[in-house]
C-alpha cells in the first residue's frame, strides 16, 4: 500500500476531512505544539482536517479559529473567518478576533504551477505572511508552524524566524508524500523580550532571586545578572533569551 492510500485511507476510516490531519499529528507528537486550553489559529485552514486535529488537543477549554479564502464546513467549536491571509484586512480580523494566541499553524500552500521555482518562491511568500501573522497574534512563549517546499530561499526564512523564537527545527512528517519537498518550519517559544543575545547595556539590580542572582529590569522584561547585589549599577552581556525572562554575565 502506498503512503498516499494508507493516510487516504485512515482519514476517511476515522473521520478526518483529508490525510494532513496526520501531518498536524505528528508535528505535535514531536513538538507537543498544542495543550489543552489553547487558542489556536489555523491559516488557510479548509477543508479542516488541522482544524478538527486542533480541537481534539485543545479540548474543551481551547478555542480554535480557522482562516481559509475557501468556504470551510462547519467544525464542532471551531470558528472561521473567510478571507485572503494575503489581504491586510484578513490578518487585521484575525488579530481582532483572536487578540493573544498560543500557537499558530499553516499548511497553506501555492497553487502549483509545475515550476519548481516559482512554486519554492511562492511557498517561502506564503510562509512568510504566516511568520508575519504569527508575530502579531503569539503570546510570549506561543509556538508557530509553517509549510513551506524546500529551496534555496529555505535557511534565509528559517533564520529570520530564528530570531524571534527561543529555537526553530524543521521537519517532513511521515504522512507527507516521500515524493515531495515539502517540510515544515517548526518554531517554539515566541521572543517578545526588548533584548536579544550578545546585547550589551547598562543595568540597575533592583532584587535577588531564589537561586541569589541579581534581578534587572528592562523594559518591564526580567533578566538574573550573578554576583550582583541590589543596588548596583552594572554593565552586562545579554547570555540567554526565554520568553519571559532571561540571563546576563556582568561585564568587567
Amino acid at each position: 500500500m502506498t503512503g498516499k492510500d494508507e493516510y487516504y485511507n485512515r482519514a476517511k476510516q476515522e473521520g478526518y476531512r483529508s490525510r494532513a490531519a496526520y501531518k498536524l499529528k505528528q508535528l505535535d507528537g514531536e513538538a507537543e505544539l498544542i495543550n489543552g486550553g489553547d487558542t489556536v489559529v489555523d491559516l488557510g485552514a479548509a477543508p479542516g482536517g488541522w482544524l478538527q486535529v486542533a480541537t481534539e488537543l485543545a479540548g474543551e477549554g481551547g478555542t480554535v479559529v480557522g482562516v481559509d479564502l475557501q468556504r470551510i464546513d462547519p467544525v464542532d467549536g471551531v470558528e472561521t473567518i473567510r478571507g485572503d491571509m494575503t489581504d491586510k484586512e484578513t490578518r487585521e480580523r484575525i488579530t481582532d478576533r483572536v487578540g493573544e494566541a498560543d500557537v499558530v499553524v499553516s499548511d497553506m500552500a501555492p497553487n502549483m504551477t509545475g515550476e519548481y521555482s516559482l512554486d519554492h518562491a511562492r511557498s517561502v511568500y506564503l510562509a512568510r505572511t504566516a511568520f508575519e501573522t504569527a508575530l502579531e497574534l503569539l503570546a510570549p512563549g506561543g509556538d508557530f508552524v509553517a509549510k513551506v517546499f524546500e529551496g534555496p530561499d529555505t535557511n534565509d526564512l528559517r533564520a529570520d524566524i530564528d530570531e524571534e523564537f527561543e529555537y526553530v527545527r524543521t521537519i517532513h512528517p511521515n504522512a507527507s508524500r516521500d515524493s515531495s519537498s515539502e517540510l515544515y518550519m517548526v518554531a517554539k517559544g515566541r521572543l517578545t523580550a526588548p533584548v536579544r543575545e550578545g546585547d550589551r547595556l547598562e543595568i540597575e539590580i533592583e532584587d535577588v532571586g531564589s537561586e541569589g542572582d541579581g534581578i534587572g529590569k528592562v523594559e518591564g522584561y526580567t533578566l538574573f545578572v550573578a554576583d550582583t547585589e541590589p543596588g548596583d549599577t552594572v554593565e552586562i552581556e545579554v547570555t540567554d533569551v526565554k520568553p519571559r525572562f532571561g540571563f546576563a554575565e556582568r561585564i568587567e
